[in-house]
């Protein structure tokens, strides 16, 4: 399964950095970061929990910028 959301973040290379956080957080198949349209694109392994995952997915992305957001 795969699903969008909105995301705050601030500069290009950021972006690229939490794309990479959120391709390496458990339960993630896949993963893109458009800093364009501030949209994250997550495929899910099978069998997760999306809101537990992507919970996991914020916290990796503070990480790399603490200010950021997503909507889930």
């Amino acid at each position: 399964m795969t699903k969008t959301y909105n995301i705050e973040v601030d500069c290009a290379a950021c972006a690229a950095k939490m794309e990479e956080a959120t391709k390496a957080t458990e339960g993630v198949k896949n993963a893109a970061l458009s800093f364009m349209t501030l949209k994250l694109s997550v495929e899910f392994e099978d069998d997760v929990d999306e809101k537990k995952v992507m919970k996991q997915v914020l916290k990796n992305c503070k990480k790399v910028e603490d200010d950021c957001e997503i909507e889930f």
